[in-house]
């Protein structure tokens, strides 16, 4: 199965949760988004991820990730990458170890994508504050 096929597989799964469907991005952060433009949020969800999410033990882990300011941050509440417990559960991603490269890699194409369609669902429905 292509990469693409696996993130919009788990994006449906995550719709279906009322927890996580509940996040959206807010209009300040439809303007970041267009005035920072993707190169600077794909770069920014990497710094995220590594900082918060790679390490085997994060600092605060299960409170390190808040749930307003930045896009990054609510896509990882959306997509259940917002802590380790959430990405064992969501992902089936271990507890107590270093992410790998490829799951990095894979937690920030999945948030990009679900950034990506966010957005444009704002956009077409004028939603979001």
């Amino acid at each position: 199965m292509d990469k693409l096929k696996i993130i919009n597989n788990k994006l449906n799964e995550l719709s279906n949760s009322k927890f996580r469907s509940q996040f959206h991005l807010r209009k300040y952060m439809l303007s970041f988004l267009e005035k920072k433009g993707y190169d600077t949020i794909i770069q920014h969800a990497y710094d995220i991820i590594n900082r918060n999410l790679k390490p085997a033990h994060p600092k605060n882990d299960g409170r390190q990730t808040p749930t307003k300011n930045h896009p990054v941050f609510i896509a990882q509440h959306a997509c259940g990458c917002c802590c380790r417990k959430c990405l064992k559960r969501w992902h089936n991603i271990p507890l107590n170890r270093e992410l790998t490269n490829n799951e990095v890699n894979y937690i920030v194409s999945l948030l990009i994508v679900w950034i990506i369609r966010d957005y444009k669902n704002q956009k077409n429905d004028s939603r979001g504050d």
